[in-house]
């Protein structure tokens, strides 16, 4: 697949992913918006710009993964393999209908180009450290990419993982928290506050920073500091914007879990630049 390498092509793409999500959810009446729409830029990055991956060959075996823990965000993934080319985009409107393969979260068993199942949040920095361990044993050099959540931080499971990764040193894993400051039911501060977030990782034997979510220069710039670090796993904590790039979804978290109606999928696609 060709890569986009200049950054008004990675935003003009990025731009057009949000219209896909919005368009898919907006069909399938049921989703979650916005934490698919703040994850958006990193996603585009990822399949666009950085990882290697071959969407005529998804089994390919040195190719880059990619585990979504945070599955509800199923709407951004799929748009970014229909999108690469793994699947056809007209099937993008068929999410969550009976007999689809666009599950409300990733399955594998149905999808090209899905490294994982999940959905119970919590568990995919786990798989990633399997994957990780995997291609150490398998004498391979692709990379891990795992993005969570900041609400998955609740989860023992994540520091036990989080321990796990640094004790057996896997600098080819790279986590991406999608730290949007929401869950399901409210911010983050007021259910379980995690701050200080990037101490916790550093305690932990991770390499981290922190950038904003929505800026492809500073995305660009994480990922490839990610993958030039030794000695341990890398996290990218970035901060984003639940709902990014329609007004009334921005850190409404409202629309967390609540698809668009006819109305409210016609005006979020009219700020997208749907013509």
């Amino acid at each position: 697949m060709q890569k986009l390498v200049n950054i008004p092509d990675l935003c003009a793409k990025a731009l057009e992913m949000r219209r896909e999500i919005i368009r898919m959810l907006g069909e399938a009446g049921s989703g979650h918006p916005g934490g698919s729409l703040s994850c958006a830029d990193l996603l585009t990055a990822l399949y666009f710009n950085v990882m290697r991956h071959d969407p005529e060959n998804p089994k390919w075996s040195d190719r880059d993964r990619l585990v979504l823990s945070k599955g509800h965000g199923a709407p951004a993934l799929y748009a970014a393999l229909a999108l690469c080319g793994y699947f056809p985009k007209k099937e993008l409107v068929t999410l969550r209908q009976l007999g689809s393969p666009l599950q409300g979260h990733p399955d594998m068993r149905k999808l090209p180009g899905l490294e994982a199942s999940t959905g119970s949040l919590g568990q995919g920095l786990s798989i990633g450290i399997g994957i990780a361990l995997a291609q150490i044993l398998d004498k391979k050099d692709y990379r891990t990419y795992v993005m969570i959540s900041d609400g998955e931080c609740n989860e023992g499971q994540i520091w036990e993982a989080a321990a796990s990764a640094a004790h057996f040193k896997l600098n080819h894993l790279i986590g991406i928290l999608d730290y949007n400051k929401y869950q399901l039911d409210g911010a983050v501060q007021d259910i379980l506050n995690m701050e200080p977030m990037a101490q916790k990782w550093e305690s932990f034997g991770w390499n981290v920073c922190e950038i904003d979510g929505h800026n492809m220069v500073e995305i660009l710039e994480a990922l490839e500091w990610a993958g030039k670090q030794a000695g341990g796993p890398s996290m990218i904590i970035a901060h984003t914007v639940k709902g990014k790039g329609v007004s009334f979804m921005e850190n409404n978290n409202d629309f967390h879990g609540v698809a668009p109606t006819k109305e409210e999928t016609a005006r979020a696609l009219r700020e997208l630049g749907e013509k």
